[in-house]
């Protein structure tokens, strides 16, 4: 279970949401965290009954444990969050890693649970709302849900790793992904290197 925790003022408008549903790749999820933290950036946490499950499996860590790198935690059910409404000012949304179920929901502008809700809110408001899809193969129809979502302005990242760096480690391609994704929605970062040619 996932209590809500207030580390840090509601006035701050330096704030990101960041939601961990039940895709493989829970590990840009908690990078992304463990850097907005380290970046002094407000974080808005929402983990999935099935992104605790793979957060468990996949990196050993539990929500309890990400409980100090978050600013607030939300349950995903709570759709009276401030998150939930337009009303509360914030500077973006990362869902990393992006379920196709999740996806979906997006998608299809249903807000069954507060990830959807507040990404919905994100469209809605015009704010950057980043979707790291974590499926493959694709078929036509997740082509299709990618489509309506970046049609609606969200923005399509699949975790897919680059080389040209020439990452020595694992950590050194996750850090590289979640680099470009904290870029991509306008948070400079130290995680990623630019490309000099």
């Amino acid at each position: 279970m996932i209590y809500v925790y207030y580390n840090v003022s509601m006035e701050s408008n330096n704030r990101i949401i960041l939601a961990i549903t039940g895709a493989s790749g829970a590990i840009y999820g908690l990078r992304a965290l463990e850097t907005l933290e380290r970046l002094g950036i407000e974080t808005h946490l929402i983990i999935t009954p099935v992104g605790i499950r793979v957060l468990k499996e996949e990196t050993g860590r539990s929500p309890s444990d990400l409980r100090h790198l978050a600013s607030h935690v939300w349950q995903p059910e709570d759709l009276s969050a401030p998150i939930a409404s337009g009303s509360f000012s914030t500077d973006g949304m990362l869902v990393t890693p992006c379920s196709i179920k999740t996806l979906s929901g997006i998608a299809n502008s249903y807000a069954e649970n507060l990830v959807q809700r507040a990404a919905d809110v994100c469209l809605k408001e015009g704010r950057p709302l980043l979707l790291a899809v974590r499926e493959t193969p694709l078929h036509p129809g997740h082509l299709r849900l990618m489509s309506q979502a970046a049609e609606a302005g969200a923005i399509i990242f699949p975790p897919i790793p680059a080389f040209y760096h020439h990452p020595q480690t694992i950590d050194d391609l996750v850090n590289a992904t979640v680099g470009r994704m904290l870029a991509r929605i306008g948070i400079a970062n130290d995680l990623v290197q630019p490309w000099n040619g």
